[in-house]
């Protein structure tokens, strides 16, 4: 749309009066940090795209928009549903708009996609091609406690209870406390990590001690782990929670619970497991196999008759 001009929400300026408002909306709210991180950028690529305020553009220009992030952009519906996140904060929130959102920025529907399950054995191999301790030991907390990968990197010294044998996560997603069985295995796991890494605060420090590991530096050695060990199945940390939650329901542990550990919201979020969980899928018999008697073989075509 051309060379960026004075507006707010552009980058390259400072704080505008707008963009202060939105953010101090979103705090006084207590977003997430990386939720207004992302709100500001979504408002900010708005404005550059009509070169103007987003106070001067209506519903038309936003309709016009998300046409151009679908058609032109191809954005997937899961990035535009940020985008209009967004965009409804900014007009119902800051600017006060009395529209009716679900009309003049309408969220697309996303398509409802079952995450692809390691099964036990895949989970071995994949934990035992990862050759880095520190790596090693957060992906094993992902599957073994069902955490996002977030919430492992984050984990403190005092968060291991040794004497309850549980996990305390703190503010994962949603800002939400819970708390997690820690199991004997991953004990030992954890004490011999401890002996070898010696950490003061933060169980697994990144470059700098006084900071974590971040989630990407352990999302790449996992995209070189899943290369290493040739399981077909697409695998990134979060495969490891799908797993953990789909391993319990299969060894009969209720849906609640599992919801619990999981830290989920909506019961609903964790029901979608019952449709792979193979205990749930192929317990159940199929009507072919509870008719009276087989079916009969197919007959053999009869040969042409050429007299």
């Amino acid at each position: 749309m051309g060379a960026c001009r004075s507006f707010p929400f552009a980058k390259e300026r400072p704080m505008t009066t707008l963009r202060q408002r939105m953010t101090e909306d979103m705090q006084v709210r207590n977003l997430a940090v990386n939720t207004q991180r992302s709100y500001v950028e979504q408002v900010s690529r708005f404005a550059r795209h009509f070169g103007q305020s987003p106070e001067m553009l209506g519903p038309d220009d936003i309709r016009t928009y998300q046409v151009y992030l679908t058609n032109e952009k191809r954005l997937s519906p899961g990035s535009i549903t940020i985008a209009v996140s967004a965009l409804r904060f900014l007009y119902k929130v800051t600017l006060k708009k009395a529209w009716p959102f679900d009309d003049v920025i309408p969220a697309p529907k996303k398509p409802q996609i079952l995450p692809v399950v390691l099964s036990p054995e895949e989970v071995v191999q994949f934990l035992e091609c990862v050759h880095n301790p520190k790596h090693r030991t957060i992906l094993t907390i992902c599957y073994a406690a069902g955490l996002r990968i977030s919430e492992a990197v984050r984990l403190a010294i005092p968060a291991i209870d040794s004497q309850r044998m549980v996990l305390r996560v703190e503010q994962g997603k949603g800002q939400k406390d819970r708390y997690v069985m820690l199991s004997p295995k991953l004990l030992d796991i954890l004490r011999d990590w401890w002996r070898v890494s010696r950490p003061r605060h933060w169980l697994f420090p990144g470059n700098r001690p006084d900071h974590p590991i971040t989630r990407h530096a352990v999302a790449r050695e996992c995209q070189q782990v899943h290369r290493r060990c040739r399981i077909p199945k697409p695998i990134t940390p979060h495969s490891l929670r799908h797993a953990f939650a789909v391993h319990l329901l299969e060894t009969g542990t209720d849906v609640r619970t599992i919801q619990l550990l999981l830290g989920h919201r909506s019961l609903a979020t964790t029901a979608r497991y019952l449709r792979i969980a193979t205990t749930k899928v192929c317990s159940t018999a199929s009507p072919l196999d509870l008719l009276p008697r087989p079916l009969p073989p197919a007959a053999p075509p009869a040969p042409p008759q050429y007299f």
